[in-house]
């Protein structure tokens, strides 16, 4: 396509006032500090809530949006309709338009962040809506694409795409985007500026429309990619493919749940990959914008456009198939049916035979109940994962999948089963840089557990615990000795690992307290380890992964249906994670696998959860479960630190059952050395540990859920429920108190 020629530049009216230039500039400065303010603090907020775990309200972000657009949409009216200066007005009226355009489209993150493909929609209904309102008429010019498509090298290198629906969403929102882009700053706005005032005028109206740009988080990264290109738009006369293609990297190319500060602790994951991808498009745009504004007389040439966007297909192509990460991660969908399993009178005389026959009716429950649905989706090619714990199928599958799935018959409900995209390097390992211990730690001393040893002759022989979490460094000197080995003892549903590996840390650490030599409570136990965590996120499918495996471990490769050794399950289970609505769980998404643990006679122990000191923060499934031990978290003094979650649980129960140490709690990390970490996931394996020690004093209470507990709540110690504790109730504190674990190994010895 050829280019027309470019009209002289007309220079602004020299009779416009100096002062009248200055207001104006004073403006569109205000309207960028105003905007960098509002959209920051909005997206830190949202991360406080989140990390603190809180629901952010849904009108969170509608309201700053319509704050930030009052605030920089209030003086640009004054300097559209006031001054003399039609090239001033023109700079107001398209900051009003911007400031127009971000009110309007950041109503839309009112969309939850797990439903990115209706926002996307939205989006693109919204933006494409407001160019036909302003009868916009974007040029095409191939520089344009040209340019954008430089922009967005970084993304195709950095970032990773999501589902099928998401992507093509993200695509049909992005060009209208570019429309509304060139409605904004048409051609009766190029007519009266020049490269540099223009690109200066429209650089601030594209990071007002970035503003309202993609969920929570992405909009920061677009708003430092679209600002530059105004002056490239300035050169072009058209800013429509330039932000076009350019906003595609932040919408398709990040998952914006993965934008959180949750992912920032493990490494480099991809808020920092994002911040380095925005910053690295953010120079490259510069560099286009200042280069289209110096070449400005020789972009008309036929074939340069044509030129510049073969080569940079061809640069993207190539980066994108080589260091990139090709191919769609989409999330996936848990389908809970409506049929649960019957667990009742499973009363056999042997701890095996109780486990058998639990797995023996779950399985059998679950092939019956959910042949049909397989066999439709057999017929329709979808690609799922079955499961018995809970009786529930994941399915790779859209919106229109969801909704055909949602009005199924035996479906009860159908939840996200979210996936981590990938990175474009590893994120690395965690270790830790204090020494091994030569005595037991604070914590270890402070419920006895040492005493339980050396007074009482007890640590946890003859009993295998159970870990789910980010994993375990096997060949850690607190911990190798003691895996329990064979070829079902470790299972790695994410990342496929052959022998036990921990990348995180976090595994490693809690492990170590329960089962840990010198570190640990029960040094004298063994262990078996599960990966449902990874880069810190789970979803509901790998959660159940690993609690099948607990229940019925398998060799690697194995079938769950199958394959499994109920007569392998460990006896006791330590849990410090919690699956919360930005995963995909809700309430009772996996009551039944507990259910069914307590019906099998596996104890089950969870962190209480780390929202403290808000009342009724025990929240995230499974520690609100009445079958299942939650423990909440002390420090030294015995005083619940601030952070342990509170109860009581949405249907009343008094929560946390019993605290435990949970601040600077020193054990094992990945590599072989040491750290503190503090959290009721430090917690959790103290009481993991302490019925570890009991059941190995005391064989005959193997199983017998209803005696451990009592004895765990009889012997423990008063704790200090603290200042920070506000209106919870005292029971809702600190539960029945610290445990004690010298006291339930001597109580679990009497008991019959």
């Amino acid at each position: 396509m050829a280019y027309p020629s470019h009209p002289a530049y007309p220079v602004p009216e020299r009779s416009t006032s100096p002062w009248v230039v200055f207001a104006a500039a004073s403006v569109g400065v205000w309207a960028v500090a105003i905007t960098v303010l509002c959209q920051s603090v909005g997206w830190l907020a949202d991360q406080v809530l989140l990390v603190t775990g809180l629901d952010t309200p849904t009108w969170t972000w509608p309201v700053v949006a319509i704050v930030n657009a009052v605030l920089a949409a209030t003086p640009a009216v004054i300097l559209a309709f006031v001054p003399r200066s039609p090239a001033v007005r023109a700079a107001g009226r398209v900051w009003l338009l911007g400031a127009a355009a971000l009110g309007g489209l950041g109503l839309l993150r009112a969309v939850p962040q797990p439903r990115n493909e209706l926002y996307l929609a939205l989006l693109a209904l919204a933006a494409a809506g407001g160019a036909v309102l302003l009868r916009g008429r974007p040029s095409l010019p191939a520089l344009g694409f040209a340019g954008g498509l430089a922009v967005l090298l970084p993304w195709l290198w950095i970032g990773a795409l999501g589902g099928l629906a998401e992507t093509v969403l993200a695509v049909l929102a992005a060009a209208a985007l570019g429309w509304l882009a060139a409605a904004i700053l048409d051609a009766a706005f190029w007519a009266r500026y020049g490269v540099v005032l223009g690109g200066f005028v429209a650089g601030v109206a594209l990071l007002l429309l970035a503003a309202g740009v993609g969920q929570a988080g992405a909009q920061l990264a677009a708003m430092l990619l679209l600002p530059p290109l105004g002056f490239a738009a300035a050169a072009l006369r058209s800013a429509g493919p330039l932000v076009a293609v350019a906003a595609l990297g932040p919408l398709a190319f990040a998952d914006p749940e993965e934008i959180t500060l949750l992912l920032v602790g493990g490494g480099r994951d991809l808020p920092v990959w994002a911040s380095i991808a925005a910053a690295v498009a953010l120079a490259v745009a510069l560099v286009v914008g200042i280069g289209y504004g110096l070449a400005r007389a020789r972009l008309a040439g036929r074939w340069i456009g044509a030129g510049a966007v073969v080569l940079m297909l061809v640069t993207g192509a190539a980066m994108y198939l080589g260091p990139g990460q090709p191919g769609l991660f989409g999330e996936r969908l848990f389908v809970i049916l409506k049929s649960q399993a019957d667990l009742s009178g499973v009363t056999t005389a042997s701890r095996e035979a109780r486990v058998t026959e639990v797995y023996r009716r779950l399985v059998e429950h679950a092939n019956g109940t959910q042949a049909d649905l397989r066999r439709t989706l057999d017929r329709w090619h979808l690609d799922y994962t079955p499961y018995y714990l809970v009786n529930a199928v994941e399915v790779d599958g859209g919106p229109a999948i969801r909704a055909w799935l949602s009005r199924r018959d035996d479906v009860d409900r159908v939840l996200l089963s979210q996936r981590l995209r990938p990175l474009p390097a590893d994120p690395g390992v965690t270790h830790g840089d204090a020494p091994a211990p030569s005595a037991p730690p604070w914590n270890i001393s402070l419920i006895g557990a040492d005493r339980a040893a050396t007074q009482l002759g007890v640590d946890g022989s003859g009993v295998v615990v159970g870990t789910s979490d980010s994993g375990v460094d096997g060949a850690h000197p607190a911990l190798s000795g003691n895996f329990r080995g064979g070829d079902d003892s470790w299972y790695d549903p994410w990342n496929h690992t052959r022998t036990p590996t921990d990348r995180g840390g976090h595994g490693t650490h809690t492990l170590g307290s329960a089962v840990g030599r010198t570190v640990g409570v029960a040094p004298g136990a063994r262990w078996v380890g599960c990966v449902n965590l990874d880069r810190n996120l789970g979803n509901p499918a790998h959660y159940l992964d690993c609690m099948q495996f607990m229940l019925a471990p398998f060799p690697f490769g194995g079938d769950a249906f199958t394959d499994g050794r109920p007569e392998r399950a460990p006896h006791v289970l330590t849990n410090s994670w919690g699956c919360p609505r930005i995963e995909g769980c809700d309430e009772g998404s996996l009551r039944a696998a507990t259910a069914a643990f307590a019906a099998a006679g596996i104890f089950f122990t969870v962190a209480a959860g780390n929202t403290g000191p808000f009342c009724g923060s025990v929240d995230d499934p499974p520690a609100p479960y009445p079958d299942v031990e939650t423990v909440g978290a002390v420090d030294r003094l015995k005083e619940v630190t601030e952070f342990s979650s509170r109860g009581p649980t949405d249907a009343d129960l008094a929560k946390p059952d019993i605290v435990a140490p949970g601040q600077d709690v020193l054990s094992a990390m990945p590599g072989g050395g040491y750290a503190e970490q503090s959290g009721t996931s430090m917690a959790a394996p103290h009481v993991a540990g302490v019925v570890a020690l009991m059941w190995s004093a005391n064989p005959r209470l193997i199983g017998d859920l209803a005696r451990t507990r009592e004895i765990l709540r009889d012997t423990a110690t008063p704790a200090n429920p603290g200042d920070s504790s506000g209106e919870c109730a005292p029971a809702d504190v600190t539960g029945a108190g610290m445990v004690d674990a010298y006291a339930a190994v001597q109580a679990a010895r009497t008991a019959s």
